[in-house]
């Protein structure tokens, strides 16, 4: 037995080194190039995700600080009564702003944090709205020619006891975004671009690791498959694994051992079928020569010598012919109900004699059942085993055979006794020209074909032919045959 790996012997038998296979390189394309799109589609919406969230984030901060510094400059003009100590001292302006907006339960932020909590991007107005600190913040340039114009600086109300003391303006961060996207955006982008990368050589380990693998699984398949059908059926597959690859592996060992046990029992079919046929005709031979050296004289005993031997011919050929047939499906059946009990009381009352003779006693017990079967050939079927019981049953001895309903089937049980099959061999049985070694041997001179004519009878018929031990001490037939419709009790009978 052999088992495949793509490094073992090609057909030429070199060493066949493992190589991508078109498979491979299909499935590595398809995996990379679909990681790759995944990848840029995710660069694509996270980066467009984080510009619309760099914005609103923004928003939502310049609005919260500007709140935060509203209030504080509201408490300032409460104690103060005016806004004219921040017009006095312009660093007073900076050092409120950075004490609200950079507590000490925060460290000075970095970056865009640090633009939007800078003084200058502040501006106060007092109650008439005249400027009282940061100028320039209102000072716009004018927009580029085809640009759209920038927008206007937001105001905050201050209120003192909820009198309107002054305006907070602060600008909006689209104003900044020219500056700070620079610190916040690149960096993000840089990472997601770390990240994407990381992703792309993810997917070009993956997607060649798993091309190899199935490819390299695939090859091997191709090879044995390759080899099965020049007739090595040796070849086996190794079958690592649990998944689907596996299980084909081991439907693919099951067929070619299936395959290896035909061409066995094929090659044993034929050398047994020419050790039968070559008996007779040595015997035909020496009978023949004898006469036409005068050895023996031409007579109608020698003669009738000579038809035995050909009759035994005419019936192995008759069998093998039969056995033909049944395996290409095309045995001449003629079903119509029968009454099995009729047909089978019958043969064994006609078969009595014989059997007394060979020192067997005959017990039987039959109630009329109805099947669909061929009366000819239920003749057939009990002939061959009556003889297997003749042939195979020492005396003094007994036959007993049953017959009864149990479910939908009508079931005929055949005992003789000793001698009996070993339980591994019962199996065997009706396999063609397979007889057991021991006391069941060729004595009767039988072609070994009489049990396997037998089971393909019963098949042909819907039955089946069970071979088991007998409490009597040889060998029980166990037959069912499907109760006819028209005719099928309910009753179910209790094993016996």
């Amino acid at each position: 037995m052999k088992k495949i790996d793509p490094m073992s012997l090609s057909l030429s038998g070199r060493r066949d080194w493992p190589r991508l296979s078109r498979l491979s390189l299909k499935l590595f394309a398809i995996i990379l190039i679909t990681n790759v799109l995944i990848s840029g589609l995710v660069f694509v919406f996270v980066s467009r995700s984080l510009d619309q969230g760099f914005v609103n984030y923004l928003e939502r901060s310049q609005a919260t600080r500007a709140e935060t510094l509203a209030n504080a400059l509201g408490e300032q003009w409460a104690s103060r009564g005016s806004w004219q100590w921040l017009r006095d001292n312009p660093r007073a302006w900076q050092s409120l702003v950075r004490s609200q907006l950079w507590s000490s339960e925060r460290r000075p932020p970095q970056g865009i944090d640090r633009e939007l909590s800078d003084a200058r991007g502040y501006v106060l107005l007092d109650e008439l709205s005249n400027p009282v600190i940061g100028e320039p913040l209102l000072d716009t340039p004018p927009p580029d020619p085809g640009m759209p114009p920038p927008p206007e600086p937001h105001f905050v109300p201050i209120r003192s006891d909820g009198q309107l003391v002054g305006q907070l303006g602060y600008l909006p961060p689209e104003r900044l975004m020219a500056r700070m996207d620079q610190i916040f955006l690149e960096r993000q982008q840089r990472n997601l671009m770390i990240i994407v990368g990381s992703l792309f050589l993810a997917s070009l380990l993956l997607a060649g690791g798993l091309a190899w693998w199935l490819g390299r699984r695939a090859r091997s398949m191709t090879l044995a498959t390759r080899r099965l059908t020049l007739g090595d059926y040796s070849v086996r597959l190794s079958e690592r694994g649990r998944d689907e690859l596996s299980r084909l592996s081991a439907d693919f060992n099951q067929l070619a051992e299936t395959l290896e046990a035909n061409r066995r029992a094929r090659q044993r079919w034929v050398a047994d079928i020419a050790h039968e046929l070559r008996t007779p005709l040595a015997v035909l031979r020496g009978e023949i020569e004898a006469m036409e050296d005068g050895i023996r004289p031409l007579t109608t005993d020698n003669l009738g010598s000579l038809q035995q031997e050909v009759d035994q011919l005419g019936h192995l050929v008759e069998d093998l012919r039969l056995l033909a047939q049944s395996d290409a499906g095309a045995l001449d059946m003629h079903l119509v109900p029968v009454d099995l009990a009729e047909s089978l009381a019958q043969r064994l009352e006609d078969s009595r004699l014989r059997l007394e003779n060979r020192g067997l006693e005959l017990v039987f017990e039959t109630e009329s059942l109805w099947v669909r079967a061929d009366s000819q050939r239920l003749r057939q079927l009990w002939d061959n085993l009556l003889s297997n019981t003749l042939a195979y049953t020492d005396n003094p001895g007994m036959l007993r055979v049953t017959l009864r309903q149990r479910q939908q089937y009508a079931e005929v049980v055949w005992e003789d006794t000793s001698p009996g099959v070993p339980e591994h061999e019962l199996s065997r049985l009706t396999e063609r020209l397979y007889r057991v070694e021991g006391s069941r041997n060729r004595r009767s001179g039988g072609s070994g074909l009489g049990l396997s004519i037998a089971s393909a009878l019963i098949e042909a018929q819907g039955g089946t032919l069970v071979p088991s031990a007998s409490p009597l001490g040889g060998l029980r037939w166990t037959l069912s045959f499907p109760l006819e419709v028209a005719n099928a009790s309910p009753a179910i009978m209790e094993p016996a």
